[in-house]
């Protein structure tokens, strides 16, 4: 049953890759997490400036702890002094790294944002961004995408930062407008008109939320 499992998420995962060509993306499909963390290695490249937001499928991958430790210019948000002066210089990295809270079969990318400094480092402004997405977050449209977003993501990433928000209780969206809601900002990305700006390594593993 495995067997057939991975081979439709490859099937799967090549259709992706056909679409986001078409949106001006490239798109990787991996196998397992080691052949994730050697692509997504491979695109950043020894050296560079690179940050990230609060991807937990880049921590499931161990990509982070491999970064830190690295050869690498990383900048920790997480470590910083001043968070907002973080967030400003995240705009001129080389790398930014992150993940999608949903996409589509054909490439669409879906993420919600509470203060806006991840989706905004997407649209524009770092060199490159490179999202590990898990196959658990593919889904057939952009409303199904959306929805995984908003009914999925959202509420789990609430009780990961203890927030208290209707979605916090009942583990769904109630489209709020708490003073602790998490998506104040809901990025679709369609397409891209900066070449090679955007990859996205479609892993065969559930990561993240």
């Amino acid at each position: 049953m495995k067997d057939i499992i991975n081979k439709r998420n490859e099937i799967l995962g090549q259709n992706i890759i056909k679409g986001l060509e078409k949106r001006n993306m490239k798109g990787f499909y991996a196998k397992d997490k080691e052949e994730a963390i050697k692509i997504a290695l491979e695109l950043i490249g020894e050296g560079t400036s690179i940050t990230m937001g609060g991807a937990q499928s880049v921590k499931d991958l161990g990509l982070f702890d491999i970064l830190k430790n690295g050869n690498y210019d990383f900048l920790d948000r997480d470590e910083a002094e001043d968070r907002r002066a973080a967030y400003i210089a995240a705009y001129d990295c080389d790398v930014y790294l992150g993940s999608c809270n949903a996409m589509t079969a054909d490439g669409i990318l879906v993420n919600i944002d509470g203060a806006g400094n991840r989706v905004s480092a997407y649209c524009y402004g770092p060199k490159k961004v490179v999202l590990i997405v898990g196959i658990n977050k593919v889904c057939g449209d952009v409303d199904s995408a959306i929805s995984r977003a908003r009914n999925t993501a959202a509420p789990i990433n609430v009780a990961r930062f203890g927030r208290n928000t209707p979605c916090a209780q009942t583990g769904h969206c109630h489209n709020c407008t708490s003073p602790e809601c998490i998506c104040g900002q809901i990025l679709i990305t369609r397409f891209t008109m900066i070449p090679d700006r955007i990859h996205v390594i479609v892993v065969n593993e559930e990561l993240g939320f």
